[in-house]
């Protein structure tokens, strides 16, 4: 980025950074977008058929099919790029109060934060919604490779993926932290979110109306660029390094 000196001012002035993150931050480390540039994913899968609770719970086959073929590969194989080490670090340093994500690949945990609030659950977790068993990724993956769709080792029932599929509520608790979150901060800092989706991207106009400043880095224009005082165009794994180096960190 060639000109620092605009965000970096907001950077200092602040006291409460909050990150809020969305697809575009983990397609660099290569996890396809669901929409957007690049947006793959619901052009490749009906989301109707395989994203929604009702198609779910009708026939788990295409969701599992999905999960065999995307999903598993993806949580297998991507790692925490430069953008979520840098939030990780921030956090360390008492710099970045909280990363409010949208994401369910669980890359921001595994890159170090410990404050993460996840509004569309973890891809990571599964369970049984009969016994409530707690299986691992690796352990459903063993199961359909056996049986389509897998069932619960333990009582033969349904199992699931612990996230939020269309049709589904936010989780009550994580949507109520992240308003609290975002009405307190002085910066919020939206990562590769297409801000499209309801009702978690309300959070960074959330945080506006309650007096924090908004930055967007994403590669494609959002419907709340009006609102922010910087929007970025380039990659988070770029930027967010360029800002610690610059700030001092």
């Amino acid at each position: 980025m060639d000109d620092l000196e605009k965000p970096l001012e907001y950077f200092q002035k602040a006291q409460r950074w909050v990150a809020f993150t969305g697809a575009g931050i983990s397609a660099e480390s290569g996890i396809p977008t669901y929409r957007g540039t690049g947006g793959a994913l619901w052009s490749k899968y009906d989301p109707n058929k395989y994203a929604r609770i009702d198609s779910f719970l009708d026939e788990p086959t295409y969701y599992w099919s999905f999960f065999r073929d995307e999903r598993y590969p993806q949580l297998k194989s991507s790692q925490p790029n430069l953008a979520h080490q840098t939030l990780a670090y921030w956090e360390t340093l008492g710099k970045l109060e909280c990363v409010i994500t949208q994401n369910i690949d669980g890359l921001h945990r595994l890159a170090g934060s410990k404050n993460v609030i996840e509004l569309h659950g973890n891809a990571q977790r599964i369970h049984c919604l009969n016994c409530y068993k707690s299986i691992t990724p690796d352990q459903a993956y063993e199961l359909l490779m056996t049986k389509m769709p897998p069932s619960c080792p333990d009582c033969g029932g349904v199992i699931r993926p612990d996230v939020v599929f269309f049709g589904e509520t936010l989780p009550r608790e994580a949507l109520d932290r992240a308003y609290e979150v975002a009405g307190k901060c002085d910066l919020i800092i939206s990562i590769g979110s297409s801000l499209e989706v309801y009702p978690a991207a309300d959070l960074p106009r959330h945080a506006v109306d309650s007096g924090a400043t908004l930055i967007i880095i994403n590669h494609d224009p959002t419907p709340l660029d009006f609102l922010a005082s910087i929007v970025i165009h380039e990659p988070a794994g770029v930027v967010l390094p360029q800002l610690s180096e610059a700030l001092g960190l």
